[in-house]
């Protein structure tokens, strides 16, 4: 296809993992991209970490529906000026770009709709009501993993929009990754001692409305684990305010700033998470994997539970197993699946031929 202008917007860390081979591709040949970022998370230090050009735009506005509503509706409005700036500059009268993408970014689906760029969203967690209520009435196309039944999402007016990929999107955006071993030197890990990863709970998402008394009865038995085998336990923190609470425990490894945790994730001899995207990192790269996550499951979980690649950990005693397994050779983990970004860029990329 002939050469277009591109808008993708990032609003969380993930996303920033997702959308680089797709950037990668569409750069690739021959389009333009353009990137815009809200500071959430460790977004911008992984968009800095990663080499992409950006502007940072807007944050988050908190877990209260009142406050994700203004958030929406002022970072929307910011993204339509910043739009229409990039249209003027680049001499573009009809609309400032053909197409724009987020993997679930609400915003971007309002500002796209009003500036009337064809859009397209993607996301791999079908319950997360409010957020797809928006986003798939707003975009062209909806770009889902095949596991998540398509009924699933006609309550969101998805109908005629769906379109599927095979796998998980992390077996797309680590098809080039391999594992990078100074994240152990940075971190002052010792394979030897075998090394435990544990990822917090989302808490300012409106689907995690569960306070997860679990996740901290976990820590504390990682806690003793730590104290008694001398197993390295890495928590990876979303929030300051989530590392900040965490520093007062000695036991644990509590990164200052966005590290390379594909690399730790492959290195690790276990991932225990309560979100969505590192549980699926760890079963793409062969990790044995714990979901504490209390919401309720997904279609892409649904299948890895039944394959065997991630199990559900529902009280401190199911980890108990996981953590004696500590020590098994990496050679025993299944081979890893590599796919195609180019097939994520092709669905992704479907409004341009509706255009």
């Amino acid at each position: 296809m002939p050469a277009v202008r591109v808008w993708v917007d990032l609003t969380n860390s993930p996303h920033v993992l997702v959308m680089r081979p797709v950037i990668e591709v569409l750069e690739g040949e021959g389009h333009e991209v353009r990137v815009t970022a809200r500071d959430f998370a460790q977004t911008l230090e992984l968009l800095d970490r990663f080499g992409i050009p950006h502007d940072a735009l807007g944050h988050h506005r908190g877990e209260r529906r009142a406050a994700k509503a203004i958030g929406l509706a002022s970072r929307s409005a910011a993204l339509v000026r910043w739009a229409r700036r990039q249209g003027r500059r680049a001499g573009t009268r009809r609309r400032p770009f053909d197409l724009a993408l987020g993997h679930g970014s609400n915003d971007v689906s309002v500002a796209a709709a009003l500036l009337r760029i064809p859009s397209s969203t993607t996301f791999d967690y079908e319950w997360a009501a409010l957020q797809h209520h928006v986003n798939c009435r707003l975009a062209s196309a909806v770009v889902v993993p095949d596991a998540i039944p398509l009924e699933r999402l006609e309550r969101y007016g998805a109908r005629g929009k769906v379109a599927t990929y095979e796998g998980l999107k992390e077996e797309y955006y680590l098809a080039d990754f391999e594992p990078d071993a100074a994240v152990l030197a940075e971190l002052s890990l010792e394979r030897s001692r075998g090394i435990v990863i544990v990822r917090t709970p989302p808490e300012l998402a409106l689907y995690h409305r569960f306070a997860s008394d679990l996740f901290g009865d976990l820590l504390d038995r990682l806690r003793r684990t730590a104290r008694e085998r001398g197993t390295h336990v890495v928590v990876l923190a979303r929030t300051p305010e989530q590392r900040a609470r965490l520093r007062a425990y000695e036991e644990l490894t509590l990164p200052a700033h966005a590290i390379d945790a594909q690399s730790l994730i492959a290195f690790a001899d276990l991932v225990i998470s309560a979100g969505g995207t590192m549980n699926r990192e760890a079963a793409a790269l062969g990790t044995p994997v714990l979901s504490t996550f209390q919401g309720r499951l997904g279609g892409v979980d649904e299948r890895l539970i039944a394959e065997g690649r991630l199990s559900r950990a529902q009280s401190v005693g199911d980890v108990d197993h996981a953590l004696g397994a500590i020590g098994s050779p990496a050679s025993a983990r299944p081979a890893r699946t590599r796919r195609d970004p180019h097939t994520l860029v092709n669905l992704l990329s479907r409004p341009l031929a509706q255009a």
